[in-house]
């Protein structure tokens, strides 16, 4: 059996290359740190408020929790420490996002509980231009959780090597 100390280090080797710190700075510091910000502090318009209008369950309780995990998962990310581990809260966050908000537009009426918005067009082009910026951050996640932080990171400097070394 592997000592938790080697399971860590497993999580934090990367072969990235040391330039992986600008995704962890687009997925974090521009996308998921300020966006878990102002979940907290205009829960009207992003958090619970917004929740609540897509048609999100427990938007009350759910607003301010995913508003709570982007603010920590960002930071975790920024710092690149337990970057793998806080890209999964991340990467169930945009599916969220995808099948809450961006599905109602792709099929042009409501989804399950989900509302449609009131749009000008609806569709696959509408979709897509809609989920752009949810469509990086997943792909930004699902990066960072293959490759690992790279050498510019906590993980690195606290727990891991550099694989093959």
């Amino acid at each position: 059996m592997k000592s938790p100390m080697t399971m860590r280090s497993r999580w934090a080797e990367s072969n990235a290359s040391p330039w992986t710190i600008l995704i962890r700075l687009a997925v974090g510091l521009v996308v998921f740190f300020p966006e878990g910000i102002q979940k907290l502090i205009f829960p009207d318009i992003l958090g619970a408020g917004r929740f609540a209008k897509i048609g999100i369950p427990r938007a009350e309780i759910m607003g301010p929790f995913v508003g709570v995990v982007e603010l920590v998962c960002g930071a975790l990310i920024i710092l690149g420490l337990f970057t793998r581990w806080a890209t999964i809260p991340l990467i169930v966050t945009m599916i969220v996002a995808l099948v809450s908000t961006k599905l109602p537009i792709l099929l042009g009426e409501g989804f399950g509980p989900f509302s449609l918005p009131d749009f000008k067009r609806y569709g696959f082009w509408s979709a897509q231009h809609e989920s752009r910026a949810d469509l990086t951050m997943l792909l930004g996640c699902l990066y960072l959780l293959i490759v690992g932080p790279g050498d510019w990171s906590l993980d690195r400097r606290w727990f891991g090597r550099r694989a093959g070394h």
